[in-house]
């Protein structure tokens, strides 16, 4: 699925928190979204969900204006939001009753889900009963189980530890390896965003403008980033001179105040 963002806009009352965004998602392409808290890129993700309509410019996905969320477009959150009363496999299978798919058939689906996320002896677990890692795992097999054509990720490691995540990390990579969505994640892991990206989009303080693009197409990575080291410099260095200045402004507050 090709995503189209066409001269965005979007303003809450009189907050504006993006700023004329223009960008091409082409079909299969990961593109992964950095900047600081606030600065709106979550937001961009919920006019790609069809959640929000943008103030101003357009919306496409292959062409054709959005008119709301579709399961074409699955959202995945970093609060995993499964159903404490429902076990694995019953939260996994859910995304497809949602589309009325018999109930046995959408429960057989999901079990083989959960095995391409190596969580097939756990699919009678409650939520509780597992690690924070194993319940993002089993949001990762929601996502995928209904074939979504693009997939949007919003800090969807976040909460986990470091090791989990890399672990999910490589997890995320080999189910968009085998089911080609387009995708567009939001991260504050620039490590993760050079992991997984083949475009990184680094932005602006709000309202949010693209600072710089970088394209990481054609390689071939692995959690050693080395390669990467002199792109990683730059990204964190435009990140930094925004987190040093909302530090000043911070404290220039407190002395007006």
């Amino acid at each position: 699925m090709k995503l189209s963002f066409q001269n965005i806009e979007k303003k809450f009352s009189d907050l504006k928190v993006i700023e004329n965004f223009s960008r091409e998602i082409q079909d299969g392409e990961l593109v992964a979204l950095v900047g600081p808290s606030g600065c709106g890129k979550s937001t961009l993700l919920h006019i790609a969900a069809g959640l929000e309509k943008p103030t101003t410019g357009a919306m496409l996905a292959d062409g054709k204006p959005l008119d709301g969320p579709h399961p074409e477009r699955t959202l995945m959150f970093q609060e995993n939001a499964l159903y404490p009363w429902l076990t694995l496999a019953q939260n996994v299978a859910l995304a497809l009753e949602f589309q009325k798919v018999d109930k046995q058939d959408a429960l057989k689906q999901a079990h083989q889900w959960l095995a391409k996320v190596n969580l097939q002896s756990f699919e009678n677990y409650y939520p509780h009963q597992v690690s924070g890692g194993m319940r993002q795992r089993a949001a990762l097999a929601r996502a995928f189980i209904s074939h979504p054509k693009a997939l949007l990720l919003d800090e969807p490691f976040g909460a986990l530890d470091a090791l989990t995540r890399m672990t999910l990390q490589d997890a995320l990579r080999e189910l968009i390896r085998e089911a080609s969505p387009t995708v567009l994640l939001v991260t504050h892991d620039v490590d993760e965003a050079l992991f997984l990206a083949d475009r990184i989009l680094v932005f602006s303080q709000r309202p949010a403008t693209v600072l710089k693009e970088f394209n990481l197409a054609h390689h071939e990575k692995t959690h050693d980033l080395s390669e990467f080291a002199p792109m990683r410099r730059e990204i964190l260095g435009l990140l930094g001179i925004h987190a040093e200045q909302d530090e000043a402004a911070a404290i220039l507050e407190e002395v007006e105040a």
